[in-house]
């Protein structure tokens, strides 16, 4: 029985289906009775949503790597500190559409800024907090960016080229498999929203109940 807060985040590349699955998930706990706070990165607060405005607007192609870094980093450390860990004290299940390991992917592996850098940055800003379990919803990179693309609501990280979401998608699929954490599950986002929200559920369901 879940006795102190939960921490799940759902990562994966662009158009992976994190948006509708996470909104999916929250309806299902609800209904068990789940005090549920549902969140994306960046964002979720005021200072938060306006970083998210400079850092993925498709008007700043030209900010530099390091500012990328520092700006999601920022984002990060304030919802944190304002919502993420006061939720989890308080025993509430939060659901997060990415987070830390995001950073740990796009700026750390594939803006090659190192794993060991990111994660330093991540346990401040988040107060050295992991999720108790995080959802990778792999999807074919060409599939996934059409998606994107017909949802007419395409970022700056969007406009990337295919091999920077190649490498993405590598780099995540890495990452679940080096885990030695035991909170990474893989979820086959190729198959429909039904089957998603399935193979979500039931692994979700035995780790909250």
């Amino acid at each position: 029985m879940l006795t102190k807060g939960f921490l799940i985040t759902f990562e994966g590349g662009e158009g992976g289906g994190k948006t509708t699955q996470i909104v999916r998930l929250r309806d299902k706990l609800t209904k068990l009775g789940k005090d549920v706070i549902v969140l994306r990165e960046p964002g979720g607060t005021v200072i938060s949503e306006q970083i998210r405005e400079v850092v993925l607007s498709a008007k700043n192609a030209g900010i530099a790597y390091t500012t990328e870094v520092l700006l999601f980093q920022a984002a990060r450390a304030q919802i944190y500190r304002e919502i993420v860990l006061p939720s989890l004290k308080a025993g509430k299940v939060v659901l997060i559409d990415r987070s830390r390991d995001s950073s740990v992917v796009y700026q750390g592996i594939v803006r090659g800024f190192g794993k060991d850098l990111i994660e330093q940055l991540n346990d401040i800003s988040t107060k050295e907090t992991y999720p108790d379990l995080t959802l990778l919803l792999d999807v074919n990179v060409k599939d996934g960016l059409k998606r994107r693309e017909e949802s007419g609501s395409a970022n700056r990280l969007d406009m990337e080229d295919t091999s920077f979401h190649d490498k993405v998608r590598k780099a995540y699929q890495q990452l679940a498999k080096d885990d030695k954490k035991k909170r990474w599950v893989v979820i086959d986002a190729n198959k429909t929203i039904d089957e998603v929200d399935a193979a979500i559920w039931q692994v979700v369901e035995k780790k909250i109940n």
